[in-house]
């Protein structure tokens, strides 16, 4: 018999041990508390922290499954809820006591290290204050500049790709469509350089493409694992998934630094307009908080708004008449001999219906489905439940787009209409629909992103007609909410 078989029984011997030691520190503090949930089985010692581990790879549709019997459920060490009363208590009235969870910031530090959506306190503060601050920041051109932007990859590249795609009878992934062109349209504003990832014939802006969608995968993947030092062990080994990952940092990194290097040497060219020219000309930043919070960029704006789109073009596949009232909006807004080409700021921001339709597609399938934080001394929420210190707490966007309380009892369906006072587009409260998160953490890039979705809708929509044609709709989390299998759709210009 070779030693490892001798070794495994007290291996198992220590991982046991060492198990029922983290139940008895956490859970000699658990209160019995009204919305922990009796259906699920308690084990000796270890209580109902096995779920969690069971679970821990299909975190979100779990608590969905949870927050079907009550808004609120706590599954020690976990609390998961859908009222809007503790979200805001969790993102606002009680900020500064749910900070990002350790367990999560170390999972992505690799990848995004000390960039704005991976710290708190100080440095989330600064980093907010420079970006606030900042140029392109404090003044409606940086609206104009992310329009010109898009607007370019969208006639230049998305366009052109889809009347191919028509006139061949080509079948086209639209989800990866909407990812290269997304990875183009954001790297255009962060850096200034397009990597043609949509036409796919520059080889490095591939190559980049590629390699920050594994490293987000494989740090996801990190974040999935019930205990760090699973990834941690590997991580001192360089086996496996680690170094894969590391691999495919070292792309990142290399680009990105020769794009800061670059940028440092020609700071003085009024033509730069792309945020890391902005950056640079700050002067106070060094590489490496340059370079975390680039990444932050480019995976806020690379994730989030193909995922949004993706949901919203697979709805609008099954619903003509939506269609048809969005393409008439569109109509009625053009000049009438100029119909085709680039939408002005003041086109997009009038297409009310539009707009609503994009927020009820957010509203039935956010982004970012499922946002932790953890508990860092003992609290009560609104609504009665107890949460001690070291806990996580998770709030649930996709529940609470589909909750009957908030919504009324047509909550599941697809009803841009909701959104409309006498046909003018009305926003809700952000801790009912916190898809753009709330509280001081909301979004900064929100009108952003409404300006690059309504622009692709309306683009796409006035020219072309689409059909799925594989059924599609279960969803996957990554970074962003995901369509499991892509969706696979044929487009056919419209007649003029």
């Amino acid at each position: 018999m070779g030693s490892s078989s001798i070794l495994l029984p007290f291996i198992l011997l220590f991982v046991t041990i060492f198990l029922a030691f983290l139940h008895y520190f956490f859970n000699r503090r658990q209160p019995s508390s009204s919305t922990s949930v009796p259906s699920l089985k308690s084990y000796p010692i270890l209580g109902t922290l096995p779920h969690v581990i069971k679970n821990s790879n299909r975190m979100l549709d779990w608590s969905i499954e949870l927050l079907n019997a009550s808004p609120t459920v706590t599954v020690f060490p976990l609390v998961f809820t859908s009222d809007p009363s503790n979200v805001e208590h969790i993102t606002k009235s009680n900020f500064s006591n749910y900070p990002k969870s350790d367990f999560l910031k170390s999972s992505f530090h690799d990848l995004i290290g000390d960039g704005i959506v991976n710290v708190d306190g100080e440095p989330w503060k600064q980093q907010r204050k420079l970006k606030l601050s900042s140029h392109e920041f404090s003044i409606g051109s940086l609206r104009t500049f992310v329009l010109e932007r898009v607007q370019h990859e969208i006639q230049e590249g998305l366009i052109p790709l889809l009347a191919s795609a028509s006139s061949s009878g080509q079948v086209l992934d639209l989800q990866d469509v909407l990812d290269r062109f997304a990875f183009d349209s954001i790297c255009s504003v962060v850096f200034g350089y397009n990597p043609n990832c949509l036409s796919k014939k520059d080889e490095e802006g591939n190559r980049f493409f590629h390699a920050l969608n594994e490293a987000t995968d494989l740090s996801i993947g990190r974040a999935m694992l019930p205990f760090s030092a699973i990834w941690k062990l590997k991580k001192l080994f360089n086996i496996g998934s680690e170094r894969r990952l590391r691999e495919s940092l070292k792309i990142i990194n290399k680009i990105i630094a020769r794009f800061i290097t670059s940028k440092r040497v020609d700071n003085e060219s009024a033509e730069s307009r792309d945020f890391l020219s902005q950056f640079v000309k700050d002067g106070t930043q060094s590489n490496k908080s340059l370079r975390d919070m680039l990444i932050s960029f480019l995976i806020a704006g690379r994730d989030t708004t193909p995922s949004a789109l993706t949901w919203f073009f697979w709805i609008l596949s099954s619903r003509p008449d939506i269609i048809d009232n969005i393409t008439e909006e569109i109509q009625s807004i053009r000049n009438p001999h100029k119909l085709g080409g680039s939408f002005t700021l003041d086109s997009l921001r009038d297409m009310n219906y539009l707009h609503a339709a994009i927020s009820e597609s957010l509203r039935l399938y956010p982004p970012v489905s499922l946002q932790a934080r953890e508990c860092r001394s003992d609290d009560k929420f609104p609504d009665g439940t107890v949460v001690k210190k070291g806990w996580m707490v998770m709030y649930n966007t996709f529940a609470m787009g589909r909750t009957e309380k908030i919504w009324g009892e047509d909550c599941e369906e697809f009803r841009p209409e909701r959104w409309l006072v006498d046909g003018v587009f009305r926003g809700r409260n952000p801790f009912e629909y916190p898809v753009f998160h709330a509280g001081p953490r909301m979004c900064l890039g929100k009108d952003m992103a409404f300006i690059q979705m309504k622009a692709v809708a309306a683009s796409v929509l006035e020219r072309f007609e689409m059909e799925v044609v594989e059924e599609r709709g279960e969803h996957n989390v990554s970074m962003a909410l995901r369509m499991g299998g892509g969706l696979p759709v044929k487009f056919v210009e419209r007649s003029r």
